[in-house]
């Protein structure tokens, strides 16, 4: 049965599921949904512009605020524009009004960012345009043009395909694994590594075409299985790992996947970090391609780090993370604040809609079975048959009655959960500057694999730049101590001594040097016998003291 048919119910079933209770579901609290978000799209649509025409009509001719870079010509065919890469974006030029009933603000977030103000001397030197063309267009998208080594079959590497588009980047599996990272690899994620386990046969093939041909790069099947099989034991760990993982039942698979969701707005809308990273990378867009965007659709994140400068080669990625240690030291890695948006690209919510569907499929024609057997149960009691078998099924029956009441109501939270969340993430959506065709063509678990790819790649070129710092620094004191050990230091320090060892430097002069006083004193004695020199001293003594007489 298809999801739209599932709906579809008779007017006893519907009368049935007419009114919501409470929103909770066992441990996961929906109390926070509005009644006004059982509107669709369509309906918001219709709302705002019977409420907000002027609105509509008058926002193309507001005039855009100050830039953030220094003015520049917004032609495309600009001088400036020639001079700096530019960043193949999908420009968000005007700011759509948001409908009447909003649960994240009266505005979009990008009216909310604060202005970052950048250093465009060096962005210009660092992204200069270069006459090669191929510095010019560093994407993914002509990158995959070139020719690279395939040895895999066509259904290895198809199935191997498929498993890396649910999976985060290849480069970064080897660690999860290792550390077992709940946040990074679920289950599931777990049950297709356990498909895209290498054999010898196929390690070797790889190794000896690359051998063969060093300077064509690896197919996407090829890389991922030649990274995976520089894991020891893998196959040892996966299993080691998903004995300690479980799993839940359908009504669970249901109501986690929309809390999961429900929650990564929620942190997104209010995660300051990533407030920052839009509002820097949007200065820098806006500075390189020479125009004065609004905002840009989020999918161009994940391709920060595919454009690199021309002089070193370091993605603009590397350059927005310098950016915001530098802006915003207080900022995080983001990818640990929203942990709810990875685990919600990890779920696929048209499956979850069908889910509710046979859920409630299920349900109803429970209780047209549940019915028959009552009628039959009528029957033979209406046939004076008394015996314990009937009232065994009379009290059967009521059991049953009571279970599908419960499971009714369970299910009555569950669809107006389902359309709630559904309908705050497409206000998000608007929330963040799409327009509303782009609302109806974006999915939930897209939407949020790519903020959580984007954040896990963010986070590890922060924290490779972290500790490249701390490097430099311990390098820094080693130096200092070594040059403090060397000879030629020391003598530079007696020669110029500082405040902190000048009563040291005196001390050790005095002691090497004796008193002039006392050299003098004794410099007469020395010369003469013990005896004759204490005789001396006594006459010289007592004749001094008879001539004074």
């Amino acid at each position: 049965m298809k999801p739209a048919e599932c709906f579809l119910l008779n007017s006893s079933w519907t009368s049935l599921i007419s009114h919501t209770p409470l929103l909770r579901l066992n441990a996961l609290d929906f109390s926070d949904l509005w009644d006004d978000e059982d509107l669709e799209l369509d309906s918001i649509d219709g709302d705002s512009t019977h409420n907000s025409p002027s609105q509509t009509t008058a926002s193309p001719m507001v005039p855009p605020p100050p830039p953030l870079a220094p003015p520049v010509s917004l032609a495309s065919e600009s001088p400036w524009s020639s001079r700096t890469l530019r960043l193949h974006w999908r420009a968000l030029l005007s700011l759509q009004p948001l409908p009447r009933v909003g649960r994240f603000g009266p505005q979009s977030i990008w009216a909310t960012l604060e202005p970052v103000h950048l250093d465009t001397n060096r962005l210009e030197y660092l992204f200069e345009s270069k006459n090669n063309s191929a510095l010019c267009s560093l994407t993914a998208g002509r990158q995959q043009k070139q020719s690279c080594v395939c040895v895999l079959g066509v259904k290895r590497s198809n199935i191997i395909t498929i498993a890396l588009s649910r999976l985060p980047p290849a480069h970064l599996l080897p660690p999860a694994i290792h550390s077992m990272d709940n946040t990074v690899l679920d289950r599931e994620d777990i049950q297709r590594l356990q498909t895209l386990i290498p054999t010898e046969d196929e390690l070797n093939l790889i190794k000896e075409a690359k051998a063969r041909a060093p300077c064509s790069a690896l197919g996407s099947a090829e890389q991922c299985l030649l990274t995976l099989g520089d894991v020891p034991h893998l196959r040892a760990r996966l299993q080691l790992w998903a004995f300690t993982l479980d799993h839940d039942t359908l009504e669970r698979e249901i109501a986690e996947p929309l809390f999961h969701l429900k929650l990564a707005m929620e942190q997104l809308a209010t995660n300051q970090t990533f407030r920052c990273i839009l509002a820097t990378v949007l200065a820098v867009g806006n500075f390189l391609n020479g125009c004065k965007a609004k905002g840009f659709e989020l999918s161009y994140l994940c391709k920060l780090s595919e454009v690199r400068d021309t002089h070193g080669r370091q993605p603009l990625l590397h350059h927005v993370c310098v950016l915001l240690l530098q802006m915003y030291p207080q900022s995080s890695d983001l990818y640990s604040d929203i942990t709810a948006v990875t685990k919600a690209s990890k779920c696929d919510y048209t499956q979850v809609q069908l889910n509710l569907c046979q859920l409630e499929v299920l349900c109803k024609a429970s209780w047209d079975q549940l019915r028959l057997l009552e009628k039959d149960g009528k029957k033979r009691k209406g046939g004076g048959r008394k015996d314990g078998c009937v009232e065994e099924a009379s009290s059967l029956h009521q059991q049953l009655h009571q279970f599908l009441k419960d499971c009714e109501e369970r299910l009555k939270v569950l669809r107006a959960v389902y359309r709630r969340v559904i309908n705050r993430f497409h206000s998000f959506l608007l929330f963040l500057g799409y327009s509303r065709s782009m609302v109806r063509e974006t999915s939930a678990e897209a939407f949020c694999k790519t903020v959580s790819d984007f954040a896990l790649e963010y986070r590890a070129t922060r924290s490779a730049i972290l500790q490249q710092r701390e490097k430099e620094k311990e390098k820094e004191k080693g130096r200092k101590k070594d040059s403090q050990s060397t000879p030629e230091f020391k003598i530079k320090l007696q020669q110029s001594p500082s405040d902190e060892n000048q009563e040291q430097v005196k001390l050790e002069e005095v002691l090497k040097t004796p008193d002039s006083s006392s050299s003098s004193s004794f410099h007469f004695d020395f010369t003469l016998p013990r005896q004759r020199s204490k005789s001396s001293d006594k006459k010289g003594f007592h004749s001094s003291r008879r001539l004074k007489w």
